[in-house]
């Protein structure tokens, strides 16, 4: 069963045995939207998501709540997307936004959507998106970007 970010970053302060001040100025996230964060009131957007895995070198699917290893195991660095793989990315996600926002009657979990929900949906399809644009790279183009 899938966990949910504030459990996750709960579990993130107890791994590194930090408290919650300690977890904002790591990460310049503001104590109100921590709190927000921790408490599940709300889920954190991806660039927040971003940073906290960035900081603490963590896999941002685990910290989505995904069953996936702690620990980055990306293969391939950020770098390795283009400008134009990014962009592609986000036209997808804005896209994907805009349909979803134009919808009426959208569920999730058997309520209305809300607009963190939405969100959070978005960030999902981004970060799978980043790993599939990543996977194929290394796929079809394994000399480039073969590990050391």
């Amino acid at each position: 069963m899938k966990k949910d970010t504030s459990t996750r970053l709960q579990e993130l302060m107890d791994i590194k045995n930090i408290n919650q001040v300690d977890l904002c100025q790591r990460t310049g996230i503001p104590k109100s939207s921590m709190s927000m964060y921790l408490s599940g009131e709300r889920s954190p957007r991806q660039n927040r998501l971003s940073q906290i895995a960035e900081k603490f070198n963590i896999s941002e699917a685990w910290l989505m709540g995904y069953d996936v290893p702690m620990e980055r195991t990306d293969s391939l660095s950020d770098e390795t997307l283009s400008q134009k793989d990014k962009r592609d990315i986000l036209d997808i996600i804005s896209s994907t936004k805009a349909e979803l926002l134009s919808q009426e009657g959208l569920m999730f979990d058997g309520d209305p959507a809300s607009p963190e929900a939405i969100e959070s949906i978005l960030s999902a399809m981004e970060i799978g998106m980043e790993m599939a644009k990543k996977k194929n790279k290394e796929k079809y183009t394994p000399k480039k970007y073969k590990k050391d």
